[in-house]
């Protein structure tokens, strides 16, 4: 049997393994890019987003009576398959690409062509039948192929975050919930303030997680528009004039996303603004996340010398060489996760300012970029929630002592005994180890049953009613 077979381009001539579904051009990326080692078929989405504007475009120029029943229905079926999972391994080009993204469109080309070609019966490479250009990027360019897809693949990957996160709200509520009845000192600056319950700490988590989900679905709206149909530079070459229209229309009704041509085609074909918005959501995410974690951390420290106000899952041995440590590993791989996303962000920033007139020719970058956001902010929320929040337990006793020898207890009091005598009482508990409530009983300064009244846990931790 053959091992090769021969593909030609405008630079020549080259040998191809006869059994790959992809041809000259991604042979060409293969060589040219050597950068992360990383395809674009390690990214799913992204493949079945190409299949199925590819399968968009087939239907609209088999609809208008420029594709031939044959190779039309070929080309669908080809889609199809590779949009459910179908030679992703055949997608070989790096993510990290120049061109625009024109090398992983033709990568997209000749696989379908190839896998197209089969169900005709005839061989790999053999284009006078169905051509990878001429058939399969029929009324397309590059630049609305891979933006378009692009924005797909985003919607598609987005889902699993907003899983991950619901996930993880609930997570934080189950806590606010178990919680509920546990006074704490809060803190400002570090520095001791005025009570409140561990469960409203924990509900503070939830409420930001739940105002960073509706921000990511507000993001998704903005990336619904795509620019299918503009072709090179937006201003439709080479396409029906109803093919925009259709083309989009038919992605729609294949992908299940609410789609919509931009207004104009030729901004849209050189706009990333809205990958840039949503990259910013995700870098707001990851900076909430991360805030969360640094609060978890501090909570747990000690056990002995720290704050120990929660214990953590115990999740691996922390040191090697001091016996029983164990480390919050949990919050701080979500950590790390953040500052790649706030470095993914910069990424993003700088590649979509680096556009130039009619194109902008870092879309690769722009894509990886969030990709990789996407991806470990969903695996960050998961393995937080799985291996750190739901396992968290509390140290009543020790946050009872504290509240009740607080020095922050004399804040409550500023309305009853006034500002002065609430700093004196602060003070001297600070100096002399003495409660608040002890010492402003012994100057007569509140009686004991106002006191108490004043100290009940629901009056420290909400507005007074009258």
């Amino acid at each position: 049997m053959q091992t090769t077979r021969i593909e030609h381009d405008l630079l020549g001539e080259r040998e191809i393994p006869a059994d790959v579904y992809w041809g000259i051009h991604s042979l060409r990326a293969l060589e040219n890019y050597p950068i992360t080692g990383k395809s674009i078929g390690a990214y799913p989405e992204l493949v079945k987003a190409l299949a199925l504007v590819k399968q968009a475009a087939a239907r609209t120029n088999h609809q208008l009576g420029q594709l031939d029943e044959g190779r039309f229905h070929a080309i669908d079926e080809a889609c199809r398959e590779i949009a459910e999972g179908r030679l992703h391994n055949q997608f070989v080009v790096d993510v990290i690409q120049g061109g625009a993204g024109t090398s992983t469109n033709m990568n997209a080309n000749e696989v379908i062509a190839n896998l197209a070609l089969e169900k005709l019966g005839w061989p790999k490479g053999h284009y006078k039948e169905l051509h990878p250009i001429n058939h399969v990027n029929m009324s397309q360019s590059t630049n609305d192929v891979y933006p378009t897809a692009l924005k797909l693949a985003v919607v598609f990957a987005i889902q699993g975050l907003l899983d991950a996160m619901e996930t993880l709200r609930l997570a934080y509520l189950a806590k606010a919930e178990e919680f509920k009845d546990i006074l704490k000192i809060g803190r400002t600056q570090l520095q001791d303030a005025v009570p409140m319950t561990l469960g409203q700490e924990f509900s503070t988590y939830a409420v930001m997680m739940k105002e960073d989900v509706a921000r990511l679905r507000e993001a998704i709206c903005l990336i619904q528009e795509i620019n299918l149909g503009a072709t090179a530079i937006g201003t439709g070459i080479n396409t029906d004039i109803r093919y925009a229209k259709m083309a989009t229309e038919h992605l729609a009704e294949l992908s299940g996303v609410k789609l919509v041509p931009a207004e104009n085609l030729i901004e849209a074909t050189q706009d990333t603004g809205a990958f840039v918005q949503l990259s910013g959501v995700l870098k707001r995410i990851a900076c909430k996340l991360s805030k969360v974690c640094n609060d978890l951390r501090l909570l747990s420290s000690g056990p002995q010398a720290g704050f120990n106000e929660i214990n953590l899952p115990e999740r691996a041995a922390g040191s090697s060489i001091m016996p029983g440590k164990v480390n919050p590993i949990i919050p701080e791989v979500v950590n790390q996760i953040a500052f790649e996303v706030i470095g993914n962000d910069v990424t993003i920033t700088l590649a979509s300012e680096g556009g130039q007139l009619q194109l902008n020719a870092f879309e690769p970058i722009i894509g990886h970029s969030l990709f990789k956001s996407i991806e470990h902010l969903e695996a960050g929320c998961r393995t937080l929630t799985d291996n750190c929040v739901r396992g968290i337990t509390a140290n009543r006793e020790l946050l009872a002592e504290r509240v009740r020898t607080s020095a922050g207890l004399a804040t409550a009091l500023n309305p009853h005994i006034g500002y002065e005598n609430a700093t004196w009482a602060a003070r001297e508990a600070l100096k002399t180890g003495r409660s608040v409530a002890e010492l402003v009983l012994e100057r007569g300064l509140m009686d004991k049953e106002s006191l108490e009244r004043t100290l009940r846990p629901e009056v420290l931790t909400a507005p007074r009613a009258e």
